[in-house]
């Protein structure tokens, strides 16, 4: 009997630490009474809409002005990965569609001290998962402790209204980005201070975007003239046009000691003013913006 007793004991332990190794479960979700959906920084430049998951963290999507159409997930998690690996993200069905199989979504890149994101393609077929009642779900083995895995949720439950309003906020964002002006050539008339039709345009572009971005730390104007006309009549010319330019800044909201200028002249050619088309490219201004890192929006 001792041997079979001493048998059973060690099937006993073998089962025992397998029942200890096997990893579990963590799981964090907004239940029902807890899920929100808000709708944050809903400006011309930029729509984030925002889910919460207690005790984990936010779920974040966010679209910013552009040429192009941008969308970006982002898991922001209270403990930040401390270390490397992939969070498998599926679509979980609801509890009526009893049966039906999980939706493999993406396979997220996690980085050490970062947050998870995945790309627009992505982030846009989570969104639509959300809007038919599915719940992305982020499944990753746990950095903290080697016996448990995480599993953190999207709830659904009122996604429908902010999202609704999240979209009609991606499409009134600006169609160019604070990239696309930081740097801008306008072109002037001849012998005037007056712009080109098309540098009137792109000012307007300007004024626009200020109107919502209050965070210009440094603005820089210089002026160019082409050499037809005096020296003299040029310098004054161009100092005409950068004092104007100044004065637009300054109504569109920016202060006037960040602002800077300087009128060249007839220096700095950057074409031969021998011809018609060679004259209209100098007759420039060059306009610089720096923006402080953290915009202020509106």
């Amino acid at each position: 009997m001792r041997p079979l007793t001493y048998l059973m004991s060690s099937l006993l332990l073998v089962a025992s630490v397998q029942s200890i190794a096997r990893p579990s479960i963590r799981e964090y979700s907004a239940n029902l009474d807890s899920s929100s959906w808000q709708l944050k920084n809903a400006t011309a430049l930029e729509c984030k809409l925002v889910h919460a998951i207690p005790h984990f963290g936010q779920a974040v999507f966010v679209s910013k002005a552009g040429k192009d159409l941008s969308l970006r997930f982002e898991m922001q998690m209270i403990r930040q990965p401390d270390g490397y690996g992939l969070a498998q993200v599926v679509s979980v069905p609801p509890n009526w569609r009893s049966g039906e199989q999980a939706r493999p979504i993406a396979d997220m890149q996690l980085l050490k001290q970062f947050n998870g994101d995945l790309p627009k393609a992505k982030a846009s077929l989570m969104l639509t998962e959300l809007e038919q009642g599915y719940s992305p779900t982020l499944y990753f083995a746990d950095w903290y402790s080697p016996y448990d895995q995480i599993k953190a949720s999207l709830n659904p439950v009122r996604f429908s209204e902010s999202y609704y309003k999240f979209n009609d906020c991606v499409a009134s964002l600006l169609h160019y980005s604070f990239e696309d002006i930081a740097m801008t050539v306008l072109s002037y008339e001849s012998n005037s201070d007056a712009l080109t039709r098309e540098s009137q345009a792109r000012l307007s572009q300007i004024a626009e975007y200020l109107k919502h971005d209050k965070a210009i730390a440094r603005v820089e104007i210089d002026t160019y003239t082409d050499s037809y006309g005096g020296r003299w009549i040029n310098d004054e010319l161009s100092r005409k046009r950068a004092k104007t330019l100044k004065e637009f800044f300054v109504q569109a909201g920016v202060d006037a000691t960040v602002i800077n200028t300087e009128g060249f002249g007839e220096k700095r050619h950057v074409a031969a003013n021998d011809t018609t088309q060679g004259r209209a490219i100098n007759r420039r201004a060059v306009v610089q913006l720096v923006r402080s890192e953290a915009p202020v929006l509106q």
